[in-house]
């Protein structure tokens, strides 16, 4: 089969499946299959497909079109210009999430200067020397761009999961970022020492099983559970994590969460003891950042 006559058929499929974006995904998948750009694709539609690529593109279209993610398929994704390795034992990095690492950026400079609406130099930004903890690394994203930010911090990462720390570690590899971040092994901040951080970060699991009919079929099936819900009400994990986060802060430290619509009032009780407390919102105005700092 010629590559335009299986996209064309590839297309079908994925739209018979109610695949979002099925053109996207086809194209995807089979830049995948043939290691391709899709300048490539559209360069030669009278390539023929060789046996076994028309069998690995079958298969990879009948796992997309069950509602696998394309991201596990291919064990890609881009987050903040970086390509990252992700697996089922990983949430798959959002865009949403890099309104994290801005916010964090926004704050790495002297504490002195760390006032809303302060404008933060790239220079500053490349000689802090905070410590951070990014607590539930899972594919390391987050902590990863912070260590491409901020060369002179000291980053460390944490997770519950054995498995999503391999991937994290996989990832710092691969960015040349491994001796850059110090892994734990934890429940959240669990023996961390005490006021030793300046910043903790987290896009920590925020939604409630209550939620569950709202979220994508393939997050919910696919994406790894303990990523994805938090409890009841979305709130289990982030009510355990802000105590052990005022522990670990310095005087004067920051908490920076990802929150969504949903929880922010909540999140909003349950900092109310916290200091120059804001939650920002995302390109959709839905709430997605909460940061709070901890009184001096």
């Amino acid at each position: 089969m010629q590559l335009s006559q299986a996209l064309t058929t590839a297309i079908a499929r994925l739209t018979e499946a109610r695949v979002p974006s099925p053109r996207m995904n086809a194209e995807l998948l089979l830049r995948f299959i043939l290691d391709s750009d899709r300048a490539y694709l559209y360069a030669h539609p009278e390539r023929e497909l060789m046996p076994e690529e028309q069998a690995r593109y079958d298969e990879v279209l009948r796992q997309r079109a069950r509602g696998v993610p394309a991201q596990y398929i291919t064990g890609h994704q881009e987050f903040w210009g970086m390509d990252f390795i992700v697996t089922p034992a990983v949430l798959i990095p959002r865009p949403e999430t890099e309104h994290l690492i801005e916010t964090v950026l926004k704050l790495a400079c002297h504490p002195e200067e760390r006032s809303e609406g302060s404008a933060v130099a790239n220079d500053q930004r490349r000689t802090t020397s905070d410590r951070i903890v990014d607590v539930g690394t899972g594919s390391g994203c987050i902590a990863i761009a912070l260590a491409k930010e901020l060369p002179n911090a000291e980053i460390h990462a944490t997770d519950i999961s054995p498995d999503a720390l391999e991937i994290a570690e996989a990832n710092a590899a691969r960015h040349q970022m491994q001796t850059r971040i110090n892994f734990h092994d934890t429940d959240l901040l669990r023996g961390l020492e005490s006021e030793s951080f300046d910043l903790v970060v987290s896009n920590p699991p925020y939604v409630g099983e209550s939620e569950e009919d709202q979220v994508q079929l393939e997050v919910r099936k696919f994406e790894p559970r303990n990523a994805v819900f938090a409890g009841p009400t979305g709130l289990e994990v982030i009510e355990r994590l802000i105590p052990q986060a005022q522990r670990v802060l310095k005087p004067g430290g920051w908490l920076i969460l990802e929150v969504s619509g949903s929880i922010a009032g909540g999140v909003r009780r349950l900092l109310k003891e916290w200091t120059n407390l804001r939650i920002t919102s995302d390109l959709q105005g839905i709430p997605r950042v909460a940061l709070a700092q901890k009184s001096f």
